[in-house]
């Protein structure tokens, strides 16, 4: 069990956790509470657009390659992404780097540059990102996926935006945005090592001024919806299957039963979808199943990359499954709830996973909660495996990029 974590306000409102690690690496990881679900029609695409930015330039740093290399030249790690609800940005470093790795993340922060140039240049490395997105079908498929799961929530669009926006941003656009949202009080840091005076030195490097708080938007979904079939055809050999089912967010107790499911289901090799469907019928090679519950909103789906004639085939398979989830035993759920406190125990070794859960947690609710996610999983019963199955998977959306 890990240590108990610490947390402050600095007085400009940027909230600080640390959490003690016994460990050779230290993570100080930045989270801004923005992403896509926050853009207007016509900024699609910003927030992963100024994730790329960030790092390509600052007074002190003027080119990527003199930040990456200060990085890194000490053995260092560092990286962003950018999803539907949150923006951050991480350095992973041996603990005697501790004030470097705080001091690059504070240095993009608060003094980037945004050169016209480095603007140009990223246009088109955004540009090919998605691009390779586009022309993957395995990242595709998910898009493809929440796009028509979806009517009304904007995790309906793709976090990399609308190509012709991201053609047309111009700098005053882009530091407006960053300006509005990129405040102390909507930012949360992290800290996860053996972090000595770690205060003091979070105070020191992040003076950046208090403004107004912005409040991410809160969209309805309808939680039902009219099951569905939608297809797209591809010049490839494999066509990709995905039924998706809207459940409910993060915080709704039924997450976690959810989980259990996902546990049942798509765990590795032994889960019943891929003993079904790939040990039994050999059908397909890659198969499985995710539960997704962000802060606004969740899906449950299940994956298989199959041949274009065994579409139906593999459809019933899965229906039949998730029909099974009704007579679920006792040694059913034990197994599942054994596999995520595994998997979930055994990710927070790594300090960085670490960061990114303390992150994620306090974007729900509080970050405590990380540490009660398996106690939660375990609370978990036959009934409510059977209540959950019964209300959740009824009417999936079947998404299908076909191939030949």
């Amino acid at each position: 069990m890990l240590k108990l974590m610490q947390k402050i306000t600095l007085p400009n409102g940027l909230t600080v956790i640390h959490q003690p690690k016994k460990s050779n690496s230290i993570v100080v990881e930045l989270q801004v509470n923005v992403g896509s679900n926050d853009e207007g029609a016509e900024e699609r695409g910003i927030s992963h657009f100024l994730e790329h930015l960030l790092f390509e330039g600052t007074e002190k740093r003027p080119t990527n390659q003199l930040i990456s290399n200060e990085i890194e030249s000490i053995g260092g790690d560092f990286n962003a992404y950018t999803t539907n609800e949150r923006t951050c940005f991480y350095v992973k470093v041996l603990k005697k780097h501790f004030v470097l790795a705080a001091e690059i993340i504070s240095d993009i922060m608060q003094h980037s540059l945004f050169k016209e140039e480095h603007i140009e240049r990223e246009k088109n490395v955004v540009m090919k990102e998605i691009d390779m997105i586009n022309d993957e079908p395995r990242f595709y498929q998910w898009l493809f996926l929440q796009k028509n799961l979806f009517k009304n929530h904007p995790c309906r669009y793709p976090t990399y935006g609308d190509k012709a926006i991201i053609k047309n941003l111009t700098k005053q656009k882009i530091c407006s945005y960053f300006k509005k949202h990129y405040r102390p009080e909507n930012m949360t840091l992290s800290v996860v090592g053996d972090a000595s005076g770690w205060r003091r030195v979070i105070a020191e490097k992040f003076i950046m001024e208090r403004g107004n708080k912005t409040s991410q938007k809160k969209v309805k979904e309808y939680s039902a919806g009219k099951g569905q079939v939608v297809r797209e055809k591809r010049k490839i050999s494999n066509t990709y299957t995905v039924i998706g089912f809207k459940t409910v967010p993060r915080s709704h107790r039924d997450s976690y039963v959810l989980e259990v499911i996902n546990g049942i289901l798509g765990r590795g090799q032994s889960g019943r979808m891929f003993a079904e469907i790939r040990s039994r019928h050999g059908l397909a090679y890659d198969v499985g199943s995710q539960n997704i519950g962000e802060i606004t909103y969740g899906y449950f789906a299940v994956y298989a990359t199959v041949d274009k004639k065994n579409v139906n085939l593999v459809k019933n398979l899965i229906d039949a499954e998730i029909g099974k989830l009704r007579q679920v035993t006792e040694k059913d759920l034990q197994e599942a709830k054994y596999f995520i406190e595994g998997n979930y125990l055994l990710e927070l070794e790594d300090t960085q996973k670490v960061a990114d859960q303390i992150l994620f947690w306090e974007q729900v609710s509080k970050a405590s909660l990380m540490n009660s996610f398996v106690n939660q999983v375990k609370k978990v019963t036959v009934n409510d495996v059977k209540r959950v199955a019964s209300k959740y998977f009824r009417k999936g959306t079947l998404v299908v990029l076909e191939g030949k």
